[in-house]
C-alpha cells in the first residue's frame, strides 16, 4: 500500500458529501422494494440486494444505516423509519442466543439511536432511553452468555458451537461494553453475578493470543500480523487444538476481512478502555497489561495490511488466495476488481479505514499515529470514488467490489467474468457511511465518533 501523506480530514469532504446524496437513495430504494418476507438483505446479485439463509446478521446494519444517514444529513425520514424498524424487527435479534453478532446487530441500531440521544441530535424521551438501555444491556449479557470456560480464559463462541473462537467476535464485544457501562451484569446459576467487562477482555485476550500472530514462531507461517479465521478448540480440556477458515482460502493464510475485522476491533476497544475509570480495573499494572495486548494486536494487524494491500488500499479477498500470484506484485499497483483471478474485497476495505483512523487517533500526534490516519485516509479517499463508488441509480448497492463467501461459491460473477465483482454487502455499505460519518465529524469539529458511552 502507498500511504499519501498530504490528505486532511477536510479534504475528503465534498466526496463524503457526494456519497451521502447517492445514499439516501439506495436507502430509500431498499426500503420501498426489497421483500423482507425473505429474510434481511445480504448482498446484491445484478445491483439488487437479496439474502442468504446462514444467520440474520446483517439486519443491523440496515436500519443502522438509516441511522447514520440522518446524522449526517438530517434526514427525518431515514431516522423515521429507522425507529419503525428497529422496535418492530431487532428485538429477536436482542434475546438471540444462537450468534455471535449482537456487536454487529444492536449497536448499530439501539446504540446509534442512544448514542443520538446522548449527544442531543434527538429529543430527550425518558420512555425511549430506557427502551434502548434495556435492549442493549439484554444484549450484553445474551452475548456473554454464548461463553466456552478455559483454565487459560474463555471466549464468546461463535455459531459453529462451543469449539470456535471467530475473528469477527472482536467487534461484538460492542454489546458487553455498552452493557457495562450501563451498569448491567450477567446473572448466571445460583445468582452468580458475572462482570460483563470481565468477560470482554478474557475474549479479546484469547484473540491476540489465539488468532493473531506476531512472528513469535507459533507455527510455520507465523508472519507477523496475519490472523487465522477461527480458533479451534478442544472443549473437553480448553486446549487449543489448531487453526482453521471458514470464509478464507486456508487456516494458513490471511482472510482480509477477518483481518480488517481484527484491526477494528481492537482500536476502538482501546478507545473504550481509556475512557473507563482506574477502578474498573483491579490494579493499575492490569490496566497496562490489558492495552498492551490490545495495542500489539492493533500495530500487527494493521502493519500486516498495510504491506499485504494494493497501492491504493484495498485488499484482494484473502492473501495466500491460489491465483493471487497471477497478479504480480500487486501491491505496487491499484487494485483492479475486474482482474480474471482474485476478487478484491472492498468491505474489508471500508472496515479496516476505520481501525487505522481510530489506532491513529488513539496513539496520538506522533508519527506513528499520522501514518495510520494517513493510510486510513487514503482508504477512503479510493473507496469514495469509482470504480468503488456505485454512481448507478439502478444499483441498490453503495459500495462495489464486496466478496461475502469466496470458497462458499455465494458471490455473483456477471456474465463474461471469470471472478466475482460489480456487487456490493450491506455490512460494507455500513462500514463506508460510519467510516465517512467518522471523519466528517472530525472535519468539522463535532463529537468524536464512539461506540460507548
Amino acid at each position: 500500500m502507498k500511504i499519501s501523506n498530504d490528505i486532511s480530514f477536510k479534504d475528503v469532504v465534498p466526496a463524503i458529501l457526494r456519497m451521502w446524496e447517492l445514499s439516501g437513495a439506495k436507502i430509500g430504494a431498499i426500503r420501498d422494494n426489497y421483500d423482507h418476507a425473505q429474510g434481511a438483505p445480504v448482498f446484491t446479485v445484478d445491483g439488487l440486494y437479496t439474502t442468504r439463509g446462514w444467520t440474520e446478521w446483517t439486519q443491523g446494519f440496515e436500519y443502522g444505516s438509516a441511522v447514520l444517514q440522518y446524522d449526517a444529513t438530517g434526514s427525518t425520514d431515514c431516522l423515521d423509519y429507522a425507529i419503525d424498524k428497529t422496535v418492530s424487527d431487532m428485538a429477536s435479534h436482542v434475546t438471540h442466543f444462537g450468534v455471535h453478532d449482537h456487536g454487529f446487530n444492536n449497536v448499530s441500531t439501539y446504540g446509534n439511536l442512544l448514542r443520538l440521544m446522548n449527544e442531543g441530535r434527538i429529543e430527550e424521551n425518558e420512555w425511549q432511553r430506557n427502551f434502548l438501555e434495556l435492549a442493549l444491556k439484554l444484549s450484553g449479557a445474551v452475548q456473554a452468555k454464548r461463553w466456552t470456560e478455559r483454565p487459560a480464559g474463555g471466549y464468546i463462541y461463535s455459531f459453529n458451537g462451543p469449539h470456535s473462537l471467530f475473528a469477527d467476535t472482536i467487534r461484538s464485544l460492542r454489546s458487553l461494553a455498552v452493557a457495562h457501562q450501563l451498569g448491567h451484569l450477567l446473572a448466571d446459576e445460583n445468582d452468580a453475578k458475572i462482570s460483563l467487562l470481565d468477560r470482554l477482555i478474557q475474549h479479546a485476550e484469547a484473540t491476540a493470543e489465539h488468532i493473531v500472530y506476531y512472528g513469535e514462531n507459533r507455527d510455520s507461517y507465523d508472519v507477523p500480523g496475519r490472523v487465522a479465521h477461527e480458533a479451534i478448540f478442544n472443549t473437553n480440556d480448553g486446549n487449543f487444538r489448531c487453526p482453521n477458515s471458514q470464509q478464507g482460502f486456508s487456516p494458513f493464510t490471511t482472510w482480509t476481512r477477518g483481518l480488517a475485522w481484527i484491526m477494528c476491533g481492537y482500536a476502538e476497544e482501546l478507545e473504550f478502555l481509556s475512557s473507563l475509570p482506574s477502578d474498573a480495573f483491579e490494579s493499575d499494572a492490569r490496566r497496562r497489561e490489558i492495552e498492551e495486548m490490545m495495542l500489539k494486536a492493533a500495530r500487527a494487524t494493521c502493519n500486516f495490511y498495510i504491506a499485504n494491500t494494493a497501492a491504493d488500499g484495498i485488499p484482494y479477498w484473502d492473501t495466500g488466495a491460489p491465483h493471487i500470484h497471477e497478479l504480480g506484485k500487486y501491491q505496487d499497483r491499484a487494485s483492479d476488481p475486474f482482474n480474471d483471478y482474485e476478487p478484491v474485497d472492498s468491505s474489508a476495505a471500508a472496515i479496516a479505514c476505520q481501525g487505522l483512523l481510530r489506532l491513529g487517533h488513539y496513539l496520538g500526534d506522533t508519527s506513528e499515529g499520522s501514518n495510520y490516519q494517513q493510510a486510513g485516509l487514503t482508504i477512503l479517499n479510493t473507496i469514495l470514488g469509482e470504480p468503488y463508488l456505485s454512481t448507478n441509480e439502478e444499483h441498490q448497492g453503495l459500495l462495489l467490489h464486496s466478496v461475502y463467501h469466496r470458497p462458499g461459491g455465494w458471490d455473483h460473477v456477471p456474465a463474461g467474468r471469470k471472478i466475482p465483482c460489480g456487487e456490493s454487502s450491506m455490512w460494507g455499505d455500513y462500514h463506508l457511511r460510519e467510516a465517512a460519518l467518522y471523519v466528517q465529524r472530525i472535519a468539522e469539529d463535532k463529537p468524536y465518533l464512539k461506540f460507548h458511552l
